[in-house]
């Protein structure tokens, strides 16, 4: 049984990242990024729209109903976007799909149970010798069971669209034929038909290598590093005799290793073992291919690459850093980075800053980088051989800085070239509100209805897959060792995980911040009703410190007893009403999350959205003035429309929460009036990006439209000026602008505001 496992390789070739690129590369991209792959399908319609491909480099599921009609063992090309779903890596959605007609289907891979990981996550994998841990019949439709080997266990999920519901489970050892899945931060087994579950008969004799209890599969890589003498152990799990003919090493510095191995024969069920001494004869890399022979039918010869490290301790720098750094993605919410690599280049490190600054400082060599640790100035936002990246939490108007440093050598050994790193910087878009808005006028009794009709009916996201959509590619963010962290938006925590997320795991909530104890339509959670899964409502929180507490209080200032308090969100009195107020920062945010979700569901069915009575309307009102939107949130409604096709309006615009009573829901012709926009909120929603400019710049005030603008130099010479403007966003070209410090001043409805800007 061919155990041939083909490790993703770096390749030196440019790669957009929508060019079609081998599995392995795909797996490499950044979630959120567009991936086209070309491969084999192993499983057909007994597990639904999901079809996984695979190439000779690794294997990638992909969903949609686009792959409907393909069948097992069809070769297709397919495009989609890379999503985490519950910690397995998919293509989701999925934009094309080429069928190019049925070719031979693909032998599994047989492993042992220890060896199932994420390098091999997805493939079609076989397992001998396994037991179930249970008896009696699988369960109708979905459920999950284990197998062991004496050893490991491991979970085994039963679709129900399969015929191997209700059936009986096997007694005794068995061989599973299924595709390695994952769910949260276990892998799973999934079969596709009865027939892939077996009797095992033993084979007559089946060789696997085994390094300190770990497997490695035939073409993959040991790192030796430097240690001077190596145990392998090469065990027989077939029942007859293996004989072992001898070992041998090749390739570049095969004479830095010897064995005194000759030849053997191990009995079935038994073991033996081969010393590797390793004498490095020079500096850097010592690469050589250690190559067992043995009468095994199909893997005569089993091939173990080793990495050994010469007498420097490191491995050999790169002789240069990678080029051409371009930015083929750019959004309020994310961007992507591209370059072209440099040869002779193992991996690449991606280190970052977001406050404008240049990166500063260099990774230390022999130091072993995870994603979110700190070098210099900055932070690694990917350490691997892909040569495209995708930081984690990008926010709206923020300048992020690049450098990316060239390495090799296996983790302890790592040689960074750490002269002249590739650089470069991109700002991230702001709001992109176009034409969304025409035909509203804040001044016209119809308002309110017309806002309600243009953000309802949107796309429904389900609440299920709010994890997978605004959690995993929005809110989480990095933090140092490759962990990750989520805030809670109600009291300010930070709190720090392993990858995946898991609601349970972390203790967390989707906190409703227009309860779903208010909605006329409560309950509204079985089966789950648009106003319950709506994202633009829905926020992170500590479910034990925030969401129980907050309950469905209504949220004001605490001016009486204080009851209870974790971090920045308590709950008190204010008058003779328990109220919750949560941190400072999170104020804006929380009323314009209740405005928005009592305008878009107002009228639906003939129900009243009205806030409760106890929710006052005006602290409400009052804490979306002062707690204007930020970058962030900017961010997280432009995320939004990505995902259900409409804004919160309160987010895009600050007045026209001025104009809607939302005690009974009606136009409210008033406006704000001693409310409304001052000088210094004006100052506060001015955004002039990117700073220094050198094409161009953009300019706009969140909340309301430009008039006019006037551009000056500091010799106070007018550069440039514009009237009877109704701009949202201003795009200027400042290509012939001489180098130096210009002030632009533009005029609203609600007055003047001012900013200097550099072009460099």
């Amino acid at each position: 049984m061919n155990k041939l496992w083909i490790l993703a390789c770096v390749t030196f070739a440019s790669l957009s990242v929508k060019a079609q690129a081998t599995i392995a590369d795909a797996r490499n991209f950044a979630i959120g990024q567009t991936a086209t792959i070309k491969g084999v399908v192993t499983n057909g319609s007994e597990l639904g729209s999901i079809r996984y491909v695979q190439d000779g480099t690794a294997a990638l599921p992909a969903f949609g109903p686009a792959l409907n009609g393909v069948l097992r063992g069809d070769s297709i090309t397919v495009t989609g976007i890379l999503k985490d779903y519950q910690g397995l890596l998919e293509l989701d959605p999925v934009s094309n799909v080429v069928n190019h007609g049925p070719v031979t289907l693909l032998a599994p891979l047989p492993v042992p149970l220890s060896a199932i990981n994420e390098m091999i996550e997805s493939k079609l994998v076989r397992v001998d010798n396994v037991t179930f841990t249970t008896t009696g019949s699988f369960a109708s439709g979905n459920s999950t069971v284990q197998i062991t080997d004496g050893t490991t266990t491991m979970d085994i999920r039963i679709n129900g669209t399969t015929n191997i519901d209700g059936t009986a489970i096997p007694t005794g050892p068995v061989s599973i034929i299924a595709l390695v899945g994952q769910f949260n931060a276990n892998y799973q087994l999934v079969p596709r038909a009865l027939n892939d579950i077996f009797a095992y008969v033993p084979p007559a004799r089946e060789i696997n290598v085994t390094i300190g209890g770990t497997t490695y599969l035939t073409g993959s890589q040991y790192a030796i590093g430097n240690t001077a003498a190596t145990t392998v152990t090469i065990q027989n799990t077939g029942a007859g005799n293996l004989t072992v003919s001898g070992a041998a090493f090749s390739g570049a510095q095969a004479g830095d290793y010897s064995t005194p191995f000759t030849n053997t024969v191990i009995a079935g069920g038994a073991t033996s073992t081969l010393a590797i001494n390793f004498a490095p004869a020079g500096i850097g890399s010592r690469l050589a291919a250690l190559t067992i022979n043995s009468d095994d039918a199909d893997e005569a010869a089993y091939v173990i690459n080793l990495y050994g490290i010469g007498t420097n301790n490191l491995a050999t720098e790169p002789t240069a850093n990678p080029t051409n750094l371009t930015f083929p993605t750019n959004k309020a919410y994310t961007f992507s980075g591209s370059f072209t690599p440099s040869a002779n280049t193992e991996n690449y490190l991606v280190v970052y800053t977001k406050n404008g600054t240049a990166v500063s400082g260099a990774p230390v060599d022999g130091t072993t980088y995870k994603r979110g640790d700190v070098v210099g100035n900055g932070q690694v936002a990917y350490v691997g051989p892909a040569v495209n990246f995708s930081p984690r939490h990008v926010i709206a108007n923020e300048t992020y800085n690049i450098a990316v440093f060239s390495f090799n050598g296996p983790a302890g050994f790592q040689n960074y070239k750490t002269t002249a790193p590739l650089t470069g910087n991109i700002t991230s878009q702001g709001q992109q509100i176009a034409n969304y808005y025409n035909g509203i006028n804040h001044t016209s009794t119809n308002f309110l209805t017309s806002l309600s009709a243009l953000i309802n009916p949107h796309t429904v996201i389900s609440y299920t897959n709010y994890k997978i959509t605004l959690m995993t590619q929005f809110e989480v963010r990095d933090t140092t060792d490759g962990r990750s962290l989520v805030v809670c938006s109600y009291t300010g925590e930070r709190k720090i995980f392993n990858d995946p997320f898991d609601w349970t795991a972390q203790g967390y909530s989707r906190e409703h911040t227009y309860s779903h104890s208010w909605m006329p339509t409560n309950p509204a959670d079985n089966p789950a009703k648009p106003e319950y899964s709506d994202q633009h409502n829905l926020y992170p929180v500590n479910q034990n410190q925030a969401n129980s507490p907050r309950s469905n209080l209504p949220m004001n200032v605490i001016t009486g007893n204080v009851l209870f308090t974790y971090l920045e969100g308590r709950t008190g009195m204010n008058g003779s009403q328990m109220v919750y107020e949560p941190r400072n920062a999170q104020k804006g945010n929380a009323a314009r999350a209740m405005f928005y979700m009592a305008t878009a569901y107002n009228g639906i069915s003939g129900n009243n959205w009205k806030l409760p009575v106890a929710q006052d309307q005006n602290i409400l009102k009052t804490w979306h003035l002062a707690d204007l939107p930020d970058n962030y949130e900017i961010a997280r409604n432009e995320y939004i429309f990505s995902q259900q096709n409409n804004r919160n309006p309160y987010v895009d615009s600050t007045q026209f929460a001025c104009y809607v009573d939302f005690s009974n829901m009606t136009y409210l012709a008033t406006g704000c009036g001693s409310l409304g926009l001052n000088e210094e909120l004006l100052q506060q929603n001015l955004v002039v990006f990117p700073v220094p400019a050198t094409t161009e710049m953009y300019v706009q005030v969140n909340g309301t439209q430009i008039n006019n603008y006037k551009i000056v130099s500091l010799s106070g010479q007018v550069i440039e000026e514009k009237a009877n403007l109704t701009s949202d966003l201003l795009k200027l070209n400042t290509t012939d602008f001489n180098t130096g410090t210009y002030l632009i001043e533009v005029e609203t409805p609600y007055g003047k505001v001012s900013r200097t800007f550099i072009v460099e």
